[in-house]
């Protein structure tokens, strides 16, 4: 059944949203690592821009194949090729990559159809699906779906992420513009987010987002900045440094992954 909920307004510059999952193996780079090599890749061929790149936590159960944590990555995009170029050069690049015994799924989805599968991927957080129920839920979305090795079985996942993006509080940003290069910086919020995109900076206590802080306030990201997905917006939670020179350090990362796996 297809979702009928609505979901948080979303950056209007995002066209297009790629899902991949179980491209990977135990010996090889993890699935979050080929999605921003993927993303790298359609930028410079100049098929799309790359505003960001989310990990979206699943299901884990041992009735379900998976490497180290059953996740998936979705790359959120805005297009400058056709549909089918982009197809194309994710496909090929897929294959290229793929790790041995990978069960690679690509999905690449409109941000009105995978608003449509918002609650298909809400059920993969909490229920066994299989690749039947992914691909008839992708048709009636009107969703591309495909699998490409093995049992295909990552088309599961590669759907879930497209669907549970579009919901807006799921998920950690492994990918924004410069953020990875900024991770062991000090600088104030409104720098920032000027740097990276960054839309929010909230206060965390590890149980809930607090207030925002302030635009002039000082952060050292401390080496790992990773903002999560909050009622549809990129948010870094940070907590206040009492004594320093700063105002803020980014979170305990073991609270932020419990918050947001």
């Amino acid at each position: 059944m297809l979702s009928t909920v609505t979901h948080p307004p979303l950056d209007p510059r995002i066209d297009m949203l790629i899902g991949i999952d179980d491209t990977d193996n135990l010996d090889t780079r993890g699935t979050g690592y080929r999605a921003r090599t993927l993303a790298q890749g359609l930028a410079d061929a100049e098929l799309a821009d790359i505003l960001g790149i989310t990990r979206h936590q699943l299901l884990v159960d041992p009735r379900i194949p998976y490497t180290s944590h059953n996740s998936s990555a979705c790359l959120q995009v805005s297009a400058r090729a056709p549909l089918a170029d982009i197809h194309t050069y994710c496909r090929q690049f897929l294959l290229e990559v793929a790790a041995v015994g990978a069960d690679i799924g690509l999905c690449i989805a409109s941000v009105a159809a995978a608003a449509r599968v918002i609650d298909y991927g809400l059920r993969a957080k909490v229920e066994v699906l299989n690749r039947d129920i992914a691909r008839a839920t992708a048709a009636e979305a009107d969703i591309l779906l495909e699998g490409l090795t093995g049992t295909h079985g990552g088309i599961i996942g590669s759907l879930a992420g497209v669907g549970l993006y579009v919901q807006g509080d799921d998920g950690r940003y492994i990918w924004l513009p410069r953020i990875r290069e900024l991770a062991t910086s000090t600088l104030t919020v409104s720098a920032l987010r000027d740097a990276s995109g960054l839309q929010d900076v909230l206060e965390f206590d590890g149980e809930r987002e607090g207030a925002a802080a302030p635009a002039e306030a000082v952060i050292d990201l401390g080496g790992w900045a990773r903002p999560v997905r909050v009622a549809g917006r990129s948010a870094l939670f940070v907590e206040k440094q009492v004594n320093g020179s700063v105002d803020y350090v980014v979170a305990d990362k073991q609270r932020i992954k419990a918050f947001r796996p």
